[in-house]
């Protein structure tokens, strides 16, 4: 596994880290909300290391990249740092896979550099926008009560909000040690952080339509944090969009059910590759 910091924007230094193979397809992994590159161990640590060039990055605020006070609402600043990650590495047509959080990044990027230089997309169990009532209606109820957990000073009242978080995200109980793991590396991430993230209020519905690199857009069916509805109020936007619902997956269904998640993934890539390859 090799370790790279890069100049994201403003400045932002950013952690990533890298394994697979270095002449297959990249796979530029983004997290989600209060987590860090480490979500995506079930997939750097997998089968897909034989095929692609795996990348995950902790995005601003996050994991080892810096935390800066502010630069939370600069949707600029969001795609400039998947821009750094992609040319910072040289990542050859990369497929963007955004879980959750991810996918409103993935499309802050879109939104300033278009799809020019990236393959396709996999969008997990993601959202579209924030800061309206539309936004809010695909989440769920146990998940928007946590908030102002999330933005507490309190240590205590923060951590039971994150442990909170962790039961939302998954359909299957987690092992002691990957539970208190992934609660470390969301109680790292500064309560302003976790606030201004959900302080930005902006709505990327009227992209999806512009789309127009393959899209994949994975969902689980026991999803506890967003609703399925999301797939028909949002992301239906998006017409040439693959559809696959996990069943017995939850909001994180990469990790709850990694084998067939990776299954779809590479199924996904394969096939674009070839479409990319005939005369």
């Amino acid at each position: 596994m090799k370790s790279h910091m890069i100049t994201g924007g403003g400045g932002t230094q950013l952690h990533l880290v890298e394994t697979g193979n270095s002449r297959g397809q990249p796979i530029l992994f983004i997290h989600g909300f209060s987590q860090c590159g480490l979500a995506w161990t079930r997939q750097m640590n997998s089968g897909l290391a034989d095929s692609f060039r795996l990348v995950a990055m902790d995005m601003r605020g996050h994991g080892r990249s810096d935390k800066p006070c502010d630069g939370y609402s600069d949707s600029k600043l969001w795609a400039d740092d998947v821009h750094a990650a992609i040319q910072g590495l040289n990542l050859d047509n990369p497929i963007l896979c955004g879980f959750s959080y991810g996918p409103l990044v993935i499309l802050d990027y879109f939104r300033h550099y278009g799809d020019r230089d990236v393959r396709g997309f996999n969008f997990v169990g993601g959202v579209t926008k924030l800061g309206s009532e539309e936004a809010a209606s695909v989440l769920t109820a146990d998940f928007l009560g946590l908030l102002p957990g999330f933005f507490s000073a309190d240590a205590q009242e923060s951590v039971r909000a994150l442990d909170a978080l962790l039961r939302l995200c998954f359909a299957h109980e987690l092992a002691d040690e990957d539970r208190y793991l992934m609660l470390g590396y969301n109680a790292s991430v500064p309560a302003y952080v976790r606030q201004a993230l959900f302080s930005r209020s902006f709505d990327n519905d009227d992209l999806l339509p512009k789309i127009r690199k393959p899209v994949l857009i994975t969902h689980g069916a026991d999803d506890a944090i967003v609703k399925p509805a999301v797939i028909d109020q949002q992301m239906s936007r998006i017409a040439h969009a693959e559809v696959r619902m996990m069943a017995n997956a939850g909001h994180a269904c990469f990790w709850d059910d990694a084998a067939t998640y990776n299954r779809n993934l590479q199924e996904f890539v394969e096939a674009l590759n070839a479409n990319v390859s005939r005369p």
